[in-house]
């Protein structure tokens, strides 16, 4: 009796062991098996200060998808002529707008990336990571991979975080993520997130933080900036016979197979379906592009010159919305919100409304967590 005693006890441990070894490396398993979620954005300077922005600058406009010139030639332009001369002008925007937490498109990129990783441990626990990474500056593309490297995280979710697909930011981020993970011996599973431009859910949430903004008010009229591109840009973007980009009126008017890529027509689009959820007039809103650099024709009507025209028109209430940015940013707080609003007042406008991106709107959470949450 003793000895089946005994045997039984040896058979439950072996079993018992057998078990913990499975447990063990099932929960091992499950460790490495996680994946990344890379939420990338442009970048931002590291101060409000010159020299600073200098390196920054020299970081983004060195980018040959930026600015696709002869490298001898974009070498001189970018260390010759804009950063020496454009650096102060810029560290003094980035002031107007610096917050307690640092540059605000920073600030509102950690805090989305934390939201979303709560969201998803709560649906989905210890299965995803969620970082932030910037295409210039810091926290770096590098430094995200290198991160989920260390964490034996194998398999990659990037999401760029640009609505509309152009190769300066959409392109850029994806070389820049393919071309980091390259230099790795171990490649990484990399999935790369389309632009939403389209998306439902995106373009519900633009209209609900919209909604929000708005109120009760109403304007005369109603803006939608997106961010601009020289007119090449498009050109080299376009699948149609070149003599039709840009030169037909309605080339814009819809997606097709030629267009696929085209920024100005994803542009158009998102503001179609925007302003059919505001249920906006179609006589009292239109589409017009800012931030152009240089001398070399960029996609129009620019913005700065439609904000002083408006006026001069009849309209003495505008609202401007950016789309194009889902975090504010330098572009949208000081060159839409403070400079818009005084050239729009100095040309006449009486009142003027700076429509808020969608930075960490719970509505833009969900969206987020519903493009990276899904089960591999």
């Amino acid at each position: 009796m003793d000895q089946k005693k005994q045997e039984s006890k040896t058979i439950q441990a072996k079993d018992a062991e057998a078990t913990n070894h499975f447990t063990s490396r099932t929960s091992r398993t499950r460790r490495t098996s996680r994946t990344g979620i890379l939420l990338v954005n442009l970048g931002t300077t590291d101060a409000p200060t010159t020299s600073a922005v200098r390196k920054f600058l020299r970081e983004f406009l060195s980018d040959p998808r930026v600015m696709d010139i002869s490298p001898l030639g974009r070498y001189f332009l970018v260390n010759l002529i804009i950063v020496p001369f454009r650096s102060a002008k810029t560290a003094k925007a980035y002031q107007e707008i610096w917050g307690p937490e640092g540059s605000p498109i920073l600030a509102h990129g950690k805090e989305l990336a934390k939201r979303v990783q709560d969201e998803l441990d709560q649906v989905s626990p210890n299965e995803f990571v969620v970082k932030l990474g910037m295409r210039y500056g810091n926290p770096s593309i590098s430094k995200a991979l290198d991160e989920f490297s260390q964490e034996n995280i194998n398999r990659l979710r990037i999401l760029p975080l640009f609505p509309q697909y152009a190769s300066a930011t959409v392109g850029s981020a994806i070389e820049s993520v393919y071309s980091v993970a390259s230099s790795y011996w171990n490649m990484p599973t990399i999935e790369t997130l389309p632009p939403f431009y389209d998306q439902t859910g995106y373009l519900d949430s633009v209209a609900e933080v919209s909604r929000e903004a708005l109120a009760d008010e109403s304007f005369d009229y109603y803006l939608f900036s997106f961010h601009g591109l020289p007119e090449r840009h498009i050109k080299k973007s376009e699948r149609a016979p070149q003599d039709r980009c840009l030169t037909e009126k309605d080339c814009c008017a819809q997606i097709t197979g030629e267009n696929h890529f085209c920024y100005r027509a994803h542009c158009y689009a998102t503001a179609r379906e925007i302003a059919s959820r505001l249920q906006l007039d179609n006589t009292k809103w239109s589409v017009s592009f800012q931030s152009r650099l240089g001398r070399d024709p960029w996609i129009k009507p620019y913005t700065d010159e439609v904000t002083k025209e408006l006026p001069g028109r009849g309209i003495k209430s505008l609202a401007v919305f950016s789309p194009a940015f889902v975090a504010d940013c330098l572009e949208t707080l000081e060159e839409l919100g403070l400079r818009g609003a005084e050239d729009f007042e100095l040309a006449g406008g009486k009142r003027y409304k700076m429509i808020p991106a969608l930075n960490t709107h719970p509505s833009w959470v969900k969206v987020v967590v519903k493009m990276v949450g899904k089960k591999c």
